[in-house]
């Protein structure tokens, strides 16, 4: 029983660490993305921006949940937190979506952005390993709340590779349609993870009001 307990307060500890990780990261990513959308005029990047905003509050809403004092607690809190993480992928589809079509009509037009292309190509790489690291630790603490964190951080690396080839074709053909057409692409995907969080949230706290 010890050791158990023991195992379980290790695996809190690596939630912990791990949603300090993501709040750090998509902090950083957040203001450097929206930074150089603005600068570029760019709505994937401004898309990208805005899925890394809304992933950081779902991060933080994560990270509260693992310092619920109680099981009583808990269970509420990862309730709550679970269903915040799905609705936010709705709010980041939506965002994506306005965006893109106002580009589309001609409101802006994208220009190439190399600290976006660099941004997105290492968010590329790294979200796929944090998503894979949740899902893991989501598994072991029946956690629905980080679990659907996890689907946010998939959401962010498809996110990355499509706007950072939208970015490319933009840079190297000097086609600034391709920049909304990349985030418009995405918003399935987006809408998607939405509906699967919300869903596996019903499934896992069915119990829990």
């Amino acid at each position: 029983m010890a050791t158990a307990a023991i195992f379980a307060c290790d695996l809190i500890r690596r939630a912990r660490r791990i949603q300090l990780l993501t709040i750090i990261w998509m902090l950083a990513e957040a203001v450097i993305a929206l930074g150089a959308a603005w600068r570029a005029k760019s709505p994937a990047l401004l898309g990208f921006g805005g899925d890394s905003a809304v992933e950081l509050l779902s991060a933080a809403v994560v990270f509260w949940r693992f310092h619920s004092k109680s099981e009583s607690e808990s269970m509420p809190a990862e309730k709550i937190a679970s269903r915040i993480a799905g609705v936010l992928l709705f709010v980041v589809a939506g965002f994506v979506l306005v965006v893109s079509t106002l580009a589309m009509l001609g409101y802006e037009e994208p220009r190439p952005s190399l600290l976006g292309i660099v941004l997105l190509t290492a968010s590329a790489l790294g979200m796929p390993w944090l998503a894979s690291q949740k899902r893991k630790l989501a598994a072991q603490l029946s956690s629905a709340a980080l679990n659907a964190d996890a689907a946010q951080s998939s959401v962010c690396g498809y996110l990355s590779c499509i706007a950072l080839a939208g970015l490319a074709a933009n840079s190297i053909l000097h086609k600034s349609w391709t920049d909304p057409i990349a985030a418009l692409i995405l918003v399935p995907f987006i809408l998607k993870e939405g509906w699967e969080t919300m869903r596996s949230s019903r499934l896992h706290c069915g119990g829990c009001s």
